[in-house]
């Protein structure tokens, strides 16, 4: 039997997270739509993961791999996923009860898009913090706002699967800035939904988090960018935008890196604004 046209696979990625597992397994089970299924995707922990999903939480998928990443994690879920909707929900945050919910009754509203994000609450080592108007939301066609910054939460995210056939998965070569990539392709051809009042709960400031193992995090960006410029899928205007976003990266990291000393990169991202900035020029 095929599954529903509603129906909603939640892929939640773990790395050595049985702590705050448990807090976001429980914002999926007190969903008040509760989903058709929960995917843990364990990425190689050495930590009592399992233990606490066999104990606490039978009815969890739970698929191991060794440690790939987030995005390989995050992809091995979504194949595996049955649902016609992908729901994805990192081990560190967590959801409010109507979140499921309330996204599905936006798309009823707005049965022609494919993508729904929400509002969300920022807690930073313990305390809640205001989020800047840089990071302000939206739904519609957001391409140029994805630009500068992820602008989508994986954990607001509730995906028809149709958008992976179409774009493709997370690119597993990015080791941060994933997200970034993937909504940079979906929204280059796809408006989005938005839910206004917030509907996850986001928490920061621990050690684990990517951003504080990387220094320079716009170079993954600029990445992603020079790929979704080369792929030749954005009209006129789009690729003005983004060639002038990733000269202003390119040379923010240039200057970085040159006060490192790191003569080589200083060097590459110099090339890379320049080559950008003659093509807007010459549009």
């Amino acid at each position: 039997m095929s599954p529903a046209a509603d129906s909603i696979s939640v892929v939640v990625p773990t790395y050595n997270r049985s702590a705050t597992l448990a807090r976001a397994l429980l914002s999926i089970v007190r969903q008040t739509h509760p989903p058709d299924e929960i995917i843990v995707v364990d990425d190689g922990s050495v930590d009592d993961t399992r233990q606490l999903l066999t104990s606490r939480f039978p009815q969890v998928r739970y698929l191991f791999q060794p440690n790939r990443g987030v995005s390989s994690a995050r992809n091995l879920g979504i194949k595996a996923a049955r649902g016609k909707w992908i729901a994805l929900l990192d081990s560190d945050d967590e959801w409010l009860p109507e979140k499921l919910s309330s996204q599905l009754d936006t798309l009823a509203s707005l049965p022609h898009l494919r993508l729904c994000h929400t509002e969300e609450i920022w807690i930073r080592n313990g305390r809640r913090v205001n989020q800047m108007k840089q990071h302000a939301k939206c739904g519609g066609y957001i391409f140029h706002r994805c630009l500068p910054r992820c602008v989508i939460s994986p954990s607001s995210a509730l995906l028809h699967r149709s958008l992976f056939d179409r774009v493709g998965l997370f690119d597993e070569s990015l080791p941060a800035c994933e997200d970034y990539d993937l909504w940079l392709r979906i929204c280059a051809s796809h408006p989005v939904a938005y839910v206004a009042a917030p509907q996850i709960v986001k928490y920061g400031g621990h050690a684990d988090q990517l951003s504080r193992h990387y220094w320079g995090m716009d170079r993954f960006r600029i990445t992603a960018l020079e790929k979704i410029i080369a792929s030749g899928t954005l009209g006129a205007e789009a690729l003005r935008a983004a060639r002038a976003m990733l000269v202003k990266k390119a040379h923010i990291m240039a200057q970085g890196a040159a006060k490192r000393g790191k003569d080589a990169e200083t060097t590459r991202y110099r090339e890379i604004a320049a080559r950008h900035a003659t093509a807007v020029s010459v549009c």
